[in-house]
């Protein structure tokens, strides 16, 4: 039986793993997904030693600090500087790979209207990093939003109804309004969105966050993070299998 698995710290509420282990039971793949639940990066030595994986997934808060224990980087994962899909190579060498950015850029591209040329990153973690890199992918133009501005960034208390204008995507980066802290939100001007924004919560649980219901009652088209997961997991087993 093969195995794979996912390496991040607080994971119970995973989804890879009832992704993986649904797929597996429906499609009779001999195979198993585990979580390996880590308290800290220098723990994953001890888990490679200790199981024989076929390929890995990592979530938050590994994506940067996994990358030390790495042989390659495949060019994605080395433009972005983050890594969420690990294969263990048959020549016995480590490949990182990103598969967010796939999800991200496959999944919004329906969505996308010709309006839609400017984008606001909420967040500056490291999914963000993967959202820009499929934002350059679609050329489309974009700046982080931070509530610690780095230069050429923005603070939430600079978007006005003149920025909201120009940019008509929004893409929620953060962990705020991911359950059970549903009632939290980024703070953005809901006043000056409208019909013209379309606005992408990268959580998915709720299925409806509370930045999704604000921005919907102006007018705002939303989406959640479901299909941009289901694209990206399935990206990695096609790695893996590669």
């Amino acid at each position: 039986m093969r195995k794979f698995g996912l390496i991040g710290r607080n994971i119970d509420y995973s989804f890879s793993r009832k992704h993986f282990s649904d797929k597996f039971n429906e499609e009779n793949i001999d195979a198993e997904y585990l979580n390996f639940d880590i308290q800290s990066i220098d723990e994953f030595p001890k888990v490679i030693k200790n199981n024989i994986i076929s390929g890995l997934n990592v979530t938050i808060p590994y994506k940067e600090e996994i990358m030390q224990y790495l042989d390659h980087l495949d060019a994605h994962a080395q433009s972005i500087k983050a890594v969420n899909t690990i294969k263990f190579e048959k020549d016995g060498s480590i490949c990182g790979y990103n598969t967010d950015y796939w999800g991200f850029l496959e999944s919004i591209k329906p969505h996308l209207e010709n309006h839609h040329q400017k984008a606001l990153i909420l967040g500056t973690g490291g999914a963000s990093k993967a959202i820009a890199y499929a934002l350059e992918l679609l050329e489309i133009d974009y700046r982080f939003v931070s509530r610690k501005p780095a230069k050429d960034e923005l603070s939430y208390s600079e978007l006005d109804e003149n920025i909201l204008k120009k940019y008509t995507l929004i893409i929620n980066c953060t962990p705020l309004g991911t359950s059970p802290n549903i009632e939290k939100c980024p703070d953005i001007p809901f006043d000056h969105i409208s019909d013209k924004h379309l606005v992408y919560d990268l959580i998915y649980n709720p299925a409806e966050t509370k930045l999704m219901k604000l921005a919907s009652e102006k007018g705002a088209k939303t989406i959640n993070g479901l299909e941009m997961l289901k694209l990206q997991a399935e990206k990695a087993w096609s790695i893996w299998n590669s």
